[in-house]
């Protein structure tokens, strides 16, 4: 009987720690379903999105408390987890669609800070570095780099314009957008340190709102896996 017992109870421990599933549904108050919003697990953004029809479904660990739904527009709703399987989120007011569409395994993908769009859908994608490779390392710095290999982009000093961009004021100066988050200098970084740079403009980067109207540089440093 004690062997029964001290075998039962390590067959609930092991399934005590395994993930659980949680699914539900993302609409705005408009009751509209929310598209490509990103899921948020204790406030970390992860991988996940919503499907077209605003579903989402994921695994948690028992150990996490809070999932999010994070929207650039309305930004993020949380509920704590509480043990249950099924959590709706409902957000106030119009929330558009995120971004275009989800990120495919077989399809080269532009990581937008937000989550991933496939090239193939980014039709006002100007162009990309691929800082990996060695000959952008003969470069002083990140403005002569983008100068120097990026078509469609104007560089003067450290004066970006992106052409064909929508200008709504005297401004014409682009979002830098590094490793997911909007900066306003990007003087610090070297050419050694790029992994990617993306540059954005039109219906592409629509998601930033009015910041992005003059178009988005995207930065993707290199981590110490890449070096």
């Amino acid at each position: 009987m004690l062997i029964v017992l001290v075998s039962y109870s390590g067959l609930y421990g092991q399934k005590d720690g395994k993930k659980i599933t949680i699914k539900g549904s993302v609409v705005d108050g408009t009751e509209a379903s929310i598209a490509n919003a990103i899921i948020t697990i204790d406030g970390e953004k992860t991988g996940y999105v919503t499907d077209s029809k605003g579903f989402y479904k994921i695994k948690v660990s028992r150990e996490n408390k809070k999932i999010g739904i994070f929207t650039f527009t309305n930004g993020t709703v949380e509920e704590t987890l509480d043990g249950r399987n099924i959590i709706n989120f409902k957000f106030e007011g119009s929330v558009p669609d995120q971004i275009s569409d989800k990120i495919e395994p077989d399809e080269e993908a532009i990581d937008i800070g937000y989550g991933h769009v496939k090239r193939k859908n980014v039709a006002g994608s100007v162009g990309k570095i691929d800082g990996t490779n060695p000959k952008y390392l003969s470069y002083n710095d990140i403005y002569e780099m983008i100068r120097g290999e990026v078509p469609g982009v104007q560089v003067n000093g450290k004066s970006i314009m992106i052409r064909g961009a929508t200008t709504l004021n005297s401004n014409t100066e682009p979002l830098f957008v590094v490793d997911g988050v909007p900066v306003m200098t990007v003087d610090n970084i070297l050419p050694q340190m790029v992994k990617s740079i993306e540059v954005l403009k039109g219906s592409s980067a629509a998601i930033y709102g009015t910041r992005g109207s003059n178009g988005v540089i995207l930065i993707n440093l290199r981590k110490g896996t890449d070096r």
